[in-house]
């Protein structure tokens, strides 16, 4: 029953730490590029007013312009968990450079767009955002990885 139990809780825990590690590298990503994002929206001070209206209306085509970016991040990172679950890797480093591994990959994937939006082109920033997306993620679920491997319980004794 405790094993079922377990199952249960990662099956929450891991989607859940996956939302706050992407949470985490988008927020880096705008904190990075505020910038740019400042200089883009001064460019024309007579169409302020427009920028909420252009948000609304462009927010979700571009979302799903870079929705297969980020699904090929996503997908790699996918693989690392996995493999933390399977073999219950709790370490903050493989959680860290899974996360920033996976943020190179989705770059190095991005080839085509890179030279569209400037926001794209600094590998160390995106690089960096996965690195603290792993970091998020091992903070919510990592720290526990391994459904089948109890973190609390202590082995018992041999006599």
């Amino acid at each position: 029953m405790e094993s079922v139990l377990r199952l249960i809780l990662r099956l929450f825990l891991v989607p859940l730490g996956g939302v706050v590690a992407v949470t985490v590298a988008m927020i880096l990503l705008v904190v990075a590029h505020w910038h740019e994002f400042a200089v883009l929206a001064d460019a024309r001070p007579d169409e302020q007013g427009y920028w909420l209206l252009a948000f609304v209306l462009a927010g979700p085509v571009l979302a799903f312009l870079l929705s297969l970016a980020v699904a090929l991040t996503l997908l790699a990172a996918a693989v690392g968990v996995l493999i933390s679950e399977a073999f219950a890797i709790r370490s903050w480093i493989y959680h860290a450079a899974n996360g920033g591994l996976a943020a190179w990959i989705g770059w190095s994937l991005m080839q085509d767009m890179q030279n569209d939006y400037r926001f794209l082109a600094e590998p160390k920033i995106m690089v960096a955002a996965g690195l603290a997306g792993g970091l998020a993620y091992w903070v919510v679920a990592g720290s526990t990885a391994g459904f089948w491997k109890p973190v609390f319980r202590s082995e018992p004794q041999q006599a």
